[in-house]
């Protein structure tokens, strides 16, 4: 009798569980103002991902709804405070193309390149993310001369160039301990910054847990177990290094 009675609770669970769930995909044919205070509600509650939810079907059924602009710019600044940058790209891209009138571009523009900058918490981490950001923070300087945001966005790409010329110094490093001149010497006139002072440079300090893998940025205690080859190093690195002695 209590193996029937556990079985029959069981059952009732699953069914309850199953019901709940298909009440939820059966939602439609909803008013935009429904979808609407979804959205907010669950981005309120912390559920990001049931808010995308939510907007997917005020996008689907209400597609000139003039509520939209609104959620798809509230949704790219809830995906940036949860530190989901790339989503947060992608309602920005939308709200642009979709959305925007010039002075909103501008706004929305700016939040790309914040998205871009705060996606790099490491500098030693991402080479071609980095070279995007500045691009980006330099064509929006070209655009809005007199923008509000100028400063911020010059200050982002201030700082990104001094990361990117610093990453730089560390593949030079790494180039050099391999034996790889001509990867090295491509890397030493990539772009050089002499404006950049390191003596009046604070540079970027990793946090104690990722030293122990990854140094001071020019060396590892792991560095001899590096194998010679430039697919550890990067997509740049010059193959003719290793043939030197072959061509001689």
């Amino acid at each position: 009798m209590k193996i029937k009675m556990n079985f029959a609770f069981l059952i009732l669970s699953v069914l309850l569980f199953f019901s709940g769930c298909t009440k939820d995909l059966e939602e439609y044919n909803k008013p935009a103002i429904y979808w609407y205070s979804k959205i907010i509600v669950n981005i309120s509650n912390g559920n990001i991902d049931k808010a995308d939810g939510y907007y997917s079907s005020l996008q689907g059924e209400h597609i000139g709804s003039p509520l939209l602009p609104e959620a798809t710019m509230i949704l790219a600044i809830a995906h940036m405070y949860y530190q989901e940058y790339l989503l947060s790209e992608h309602f920005l891209n939308e709200y642009i193309t979709r959305y925007a009138n010039p002075n909103e571009k501008e706004f929305a523009e700016f939040l790309k390149i914040k998205a871009k900058y705060m996606a790099l918490p490491n500098p030693r981490r991402d080479q071609a993310l980095i070279h995007e950001a500045i691009d980006e923070g330099n064509k929006f300087k070209n655009s809005y001369p007199n923008s509000m945001y100028y400063s911020v966005v010059d200050t982002m790409v201030t700082n990104l160039m001094m990361a990117q010329a610093s990453l730089n110094e560390t593949i030079i490093d790494l180039y050099t301990r391999l034996d790889k001149p001509k990867s090295a010497e491509y890397y030493k006139n990539l772009k050089p910054q002499a404006w950049i002072h390191w003596d009046e440079i604070d540079r970027a300090k990793s946090s104690w847990y990722r030293e122990w893998f990854e140094g001071d940025g020019t060396q590892s205690w792991y560095g001899f177990l590096v194998p010679d080859t430039r697919s550890v190093v990067s997509r740049n690195s010059i193959s003719e290094d290793s043939n030197t002695s072959d061509t001689k």
